[in-house]
């Protein structure tokens, strides 16, 4: 396929100019600022040179989509910037500029490949396309460097003379070129430099996307002739599994699920808490041994009584990760609800999406490839969602509603917990400052509100930080003391006085000889 070179050439110093202008705008909204809404808007910055540079990308369906998801993300980074709306920007964003070059069906496990070396390739793409515009200037006929450095000394030599006569008759010219000097190399300005390199290599890397087959293919596993000895071997293995299994799940059914009393001094939270995340290895484990042990199509995994073995041990499994997420819900109860608790109930709900998915590959014959992208779709329609969610303001609310002063069955109210989770806790600080009716809550709740509210205003006024999310937190603020004013919190109270201790005088004696 022949490429028009003047074309090529307009096509790079496009991307170069857009490159530079991506720089500009993150020089503008992020250098030295804590990201706000301004990094949403500098993804869909880069969203937009993206499409200007290879406006073909939009007759293509695969990619298309992929834009549209990176706008959607674009604008979840405007409302709440975080770490996994920005990554999975550029997941979404890394696939549609490489879908031209990409067959239609592509595994996720050639995705996989393709985007990693597209990021690995993406550090070092600028050198390459240096060294190729290098060679490309060497190549082309014309002017050599000599013919064209004798071309420019006359006008550069005699502009310079001139210049010098009129800066010394000409105060005002005189003061701009005193002024004119190069910025000190501060700390300051080394910063800024690598700052530019970063979005700039960033930038360019999805301006010029590195194209690169996969090269690791999937293990596949020849089939040999049946062995009598590792069915028998994998039989007895499901046996035992199961009857391990149902000691554990009993246990589970007998002292959780029902509520009895525990032996010994053992409480039930912390029979929870021991238990969740071991018996979410054991179900990893079990799903590993069902993945290699089982291949699809082999001659183990064809006989019935393997199968309902299979069958018997993943219900089982299944039956753990309920226990699992049972345990850490008594566990939130006991104690309160966090962010990274709700992380690991997903967690484990993911955990028995894929040892269901599993299963069912071993029982319908389906391909290393299916599991993976099945997996695959499910982590990131999940990873999605979360982006887009505060848990934070979610396990505020739920400490709130269920805290013992509030009325609820939960443990008394960490304020201290409250005030470290910060702008998500707002809205629920509020709501229970008004709806309170013990005073000294309501003063020690006053206080860590306008603390966080203090902060939260503060961040707002500078146009970098600003949110959508926290100015959507204020203005609900407001409609909740529309009607019933925040009172400020009560001044501490004086320390009381130390008792001072006068001690006893002594009589005074006269003089020698009074």
């Amino acid at each position: 396929m022949h490429h028009n070179p003047r074309r090529l050439r307009s096509s790079f110093w496009l991307k170069f100019g857009l490159d530079l202008g991506v720089v500009a705008v993150a020089d503008l909204l992020l250098f030295l600022h804590l990201p706000g809404s301004s990094l949403g808007l500098l993804a869909l910055t880069v969203v937009a040179a993206v499409v200007i540079a290879r406006p073909g990308l939009a007759r293509d369906g695969r990619a298309l989509a992929a834009l549209v998801a990176a706008v959607a993300f674009g604008l979840v980074l405007v409302d709440r910037p975080g770490l996994l709306a920005l990554a999975l920007f550029g997941l979404v964003l890394a696939v549609a500029v490489l879908s031209a070059r990409v067959r239609p069906g592509e595994t996720a496990w050639g995705w996989g490949q393709r985007l990693g070396i597209h990021w690995i390739f993406g550090l070092v793409g600028p050198l390459f396309d240096l060294l190729k515009l290098a060679r490309l200037k060497r190549r082309r006929r014309g002017r050599s460097l000599l013919a064209l450095l004798g071309l420019l000394i006359m006008p550069v030599v005699g502009g310079a003379i001139f210049l010098a006569l009129f800066s010394a008759a000409n105060p005002l010219i005189s003061d701009v070129l005193d002024r004119l000097t190069l910025p000190p190399l501060s700390p300051e300005t080394v910063l800024r430099g690598l700052f530019w390199l970063v979005i700039a290599i960033g930038a360019w890397g999805v301006l010029r996307p590195r194209w690169k087959r996969p090269i690791l293919a999937l293990p596949t596993r020849k089939s040999g002739r049946p062995s009598p000895a590792l069915t028998t071997s994998i039989t007895w293995s499901l046996i035992v599994f199961n009857v391990v299994f149902a000691l554990q799940n009993g246990l589970d059914i007998a002292f959780l699920w029902s509520g009895a009393p525990l032996p010994g001094d053992m409480g039930l939270a912390d029979y929870a808490h021991r238990g969740a995340y071991p018996l979410i290895v054991t179900t990893l484990l079990a799903g590993l041994f069902v993945l290699v042990a089982l291949q699809p199509g082999s001659d183990t995994a064809r006989r019935p009584g393997v199968r309902l073995l299979v069958i018997v041990w993943v219900a089982q499994n299944m039956l753990l990760v309920a226990s699992s997420l049972l345990r850490t819900a008594d566990y939130v109860a006991a104690y309160s609800l966090t962010p990274l608790r709700i992380a690991a109930m997903i967690w484990m709900v993911l955990v028995g999406i894929g040892l269901l998915l599993i299963g069912w590959r071993m029982l319908r014959d389906r391909s290393a490839h299916w599991l993976i992208n099945a997996n695959v779709a499910v982590t990131l329609a999940v990873l999605a969602g979360l982006s887009a969610v505060d848990l934070g303001a979610v396990a505020a609310a739920w400490n709130v509603r269920h805290a013992r002063e509030a009325g609820g069955s939960g443990v008394e109210l960490d304020l201290g917990y409250l005030h470290d989770l910060g702008d998500p806790a707002l809205v629920s600080l509020v709501r229970l400052e008004q709806t309170t009716d013990n005073p000294d809550l309501r003063d020690r709740v006053a206080a860590v509100r306008s603390r966080i509210m203090a902060d939260m205003q503060d961040r707002q006024r500078d146009r970098h930080s600003w949110t959508w999310r926290n100015a959507r937190r204020l203005d609900r603020v407001a409609d909740l003391s529309r009607d019933r004013p925040l009172a400020p919190p009560a001044p501490p109270a004086p320390p009381v006085p130390a008792p001072v201790t006068v001690p006893a005088s002594t009589p005074l004696t006269s003089p020698a000889g009074g």
